[in-house]
């Protein structure tokens, strides 16, 4: 296996168990080598730091899979790696919730590959080279492992450009019912769209906020902004909301909300607007409107460091805009999903909307991610999605 040599003193975060080696650490590297290759990581000095496989096309120059010498990433290492991800899940309870992250890329130690139960189908992406050479390994693995009556690949993510790879997106088997596939999440019922879904069909780690936002919702006019297919309006309207309006640039994901709602037998009124969010929020302040219960779970505003101002302020003017339509005592459920924006970062912006706002708001939870989408302590990047559910005072 080829041997790749870090800086001197670039050493620290791999003994530490930090899975990413930037291109500006590596001091030497054998111009042989291509995408996704294999290789031992050294330090200037020569000692072993790890085995990952590298990419020349990317920032991200190696990432490890493993810091055992003399273990490659062949079908037996990828069998016990997906098994041991697997059976880390083995306690959420498959009656109650059938859509599951059973593989989370870097956090359960397989960069760049994810893996998503929804029910008897499977939607799986590849997103690094190092795992796109070990596709047909990944896709017989699934069908070992796992027994689905369908395949979805969903490996169209941008990202895959910075990896020198091509999008695809392919039902590898089975055929995709038109109406979509339901789901159970938590005894909810919900329409999942596996093929022009975002991700690989569903916001699965948003599971653990909806069972909160179920939880604080009875008697309560809701307000569920960037809603997509309506996971969280059908968790209040389950939760005992009398009133839930879902807003949301798709239109598609709109009447899959609206098909999830029926689907529980739900009858409280359930309003679903198609327009840009910002402008609608200004429209409703401006007509004077209040609700008990907002939620804002924004796209990543913050793709890159260059980004991080810009998004601050975007989530700034939305958070502004929902304590403005928030009455006294009402409730606020915002999330960043932007890895680069940090737990305090993300606070700071939300108290900096409260005073523009005139208002003060307490702590009811910190929100995260659910725990099928794990933070590694080695790896604080995997903690990516963070919450906060306030209280206007």
């Amino acid at each position: 296996m080829a041997k790749v040599h870090l800086k001197p003193g670039k050493e620290k975060s791999l003994i530490n168990h930090h899975p990413w080696v930037f291109s500006g650490a590596l001091q030497t590297a054998p111009k042989s080598l291509a995408s996704g290759d294999d290789v031992s990581v050294h330090s200037a000095k020569g000692q072993f730091l790890g085995r990952g496989y590298y990419n020349p096309h990317s920032q991200i120059r190696v990432r490890i899979y493993s810091w055992q010498d003399g273990v490659s990433l062949n079908a037996d290492f990828l069998r016990e790696q997906i098994k041991s991800s697997i059976e880390r899940r083995k306690h959420i309870d498959r009656q109650e919730t059938n859509c599951i992250r059973l593989v989370a890329h870097d956090a359960d130690y397989l960069p760049g590959l994810v893996i998503d139960q929804f029910d008897q189908w499977v939607s799986f992406q590849i997103l690094t080279a190092g795992m796109e050479k070990h596709r047909d390994t990944i896709i017989a693995l699934i069908l070992e492992l796992l027994n689905p009556q369908g395949i979805v690949e969903r490996s169209d993510e941008a990202v895959r450009k910075k990896e020198g790879l091509e999008l695809r997106k392919e039902v590898i088997l089975g055929e995709l019912p038109k109406e979509g596939v339901t789901v159970l999440e938590n005894g909810m019922k919900l329409l999942v769209d596996l093929w022009e879904g975002h991700k690989t069909g569903f916001y699965i780690d948003q599971r653990d906020n909806r069972a909160i936002i179920k939880h604080y919702s009875e008697g309560s006019r809701v307000l569920n902004c960037f809603s997509y297919t309506g996971g969280f309006s059908v968790a209040a309207a389950l939760g005992g909301a009398h009133e839930v309006t879902s807003i949301d640039e798709s239109e598609p994901a709109l009447e899959l909300a609206q098909e999830s709602f029926e689907k529980n037998g739900l009858s409280i009124p359930h309003h679903t607007i198609h327009k840009d969010v910002f402008k609608y929020l200004r429209e409703l302040r401006d007509a004077g409107e209040q609700f008990d219960f907002i939620i804002l779970d924004p796209p990543k505003f913050a793709a890159s460091h260059r980004n991080i101002q810009g998004a601050c302020r975007g989530y700034k003017d939305l958070n502004l805009l929902a304590f403005q339509l928030l009455r006294p005592g009402g409730l606020l459920a915002s999330f960043s999903c932007s890895g680069l924006i940090s737990r305090d970062l993300f606070q700071k912006v939300v108290f900096g909307a409260t005073i523009d706002a005139g208002c003060d708001a307490q702590i009811v939870k910190h929100l995260s991610q659910s725990e099928d989408h794990p933070t590694r302590l080695s790896f604080p990047e995997s903690l990516y999605l963070k919450g906060l559910l306030l209280r206007k005072v």
